[in-house]
């Protein structure tokens, strides 16, 4: 398990990847992040301060990713990312919440005293598909609700049951936001399965997207360089 990277094209920064405490909604059908959650405080704060120690603050920028939300960090790591933001002169930070946390992000933000870009797994827009088959439980109906919370939607790919038709309308959809990620799925020890032809067909239409400066395209869920 590689926790420490660095992102050299787009927004150049460093990423980690720490561990959390159990992901407080846990029901995303497709989802095996979550194997990564620990109950023992410790051990999380044990291995995220190893993990700290690497952040040089050499983009001024630095990701924080965990397999939940940044609202499962410990006390103790939290105050280790704002020592770091502090000492290496961090000027911007990257987090992920779930939807459940929208009306909370102000506290990430107060804490930490620096901008910050606040992603989210909206994985498609699709309300129907997103909400009564990924199991997401992220109640919005539309693009603006998100926005008004969220700087930047996570978009997944790629899934037997997504049509052409649906990616392309989310394609569009982020247009409307200042950043967005892009995962192209790939299958995991859930049951979900990879629809590969529909891939194909992403590859062909959408390929462009790598060289579109707000949207992080991973092709490999391994494209940043943790996991």
């Amino acid at each position: 398990m590689n926790r420490y990277s660095k992102i050299l094209n787009k927004t150049k920064r460093e990423i980690v990847l720490l561990k959390a405490k159990p992901c407080k909604w846990g029901k995303c059908i497709f989802c095996d992040y979550i194997n990564d959650n620990e109950v023992d405080e410790d051990y999380i704060d044990e291995v995220n301060l190893e993990v700290l120690k690497n952040v040089t603050g050499e983009f001024q920028v630095l990701e924080v990713i965990d397999s939940a939300s940044v609202f499962e960090l410990t006390d103790k790591t939290m105050a280790a990312i704002k020592k770091v933001v502090d000492e290496k002169n961090i000027k911007r930070l990257f987090f992920e919440a779930h939807w459940i946390y929208r009306h909370r992000l102000d506290e990430i933000r107060d804490y930490f005293g620096v901008p910050i870009t606040f992603k989210t797994g909206v994985e498609t827009f699709d309300n129907d598909f997103r909400e009564n088959y990924l199991k997401k439980g992220a109640s919005f109906t539309n693009w603006q609700e998100v926005k008004k919370y969220f700087d930047s939607p996570c978009i997944m790919v790629g899934i037997k049951g997504q049509t052409k038709e649906s990616i392309a309308r989310d394609m569009e959809i982020i247009k409307n936001f200042d950043h967005a990620t892009v995962n192209i799925f790939e299958e995991n020890s859930t049951d979900v399965k990879r629809d590969d032809e529909l891939v194909k067909w992403f590859y062909e239409n959408y390929r462009y997207l790598e060289d579109d400066p707000k949207v992080d395209i991973l092709f490999n869920i391994t494209d940043f360089g943790v996991g």
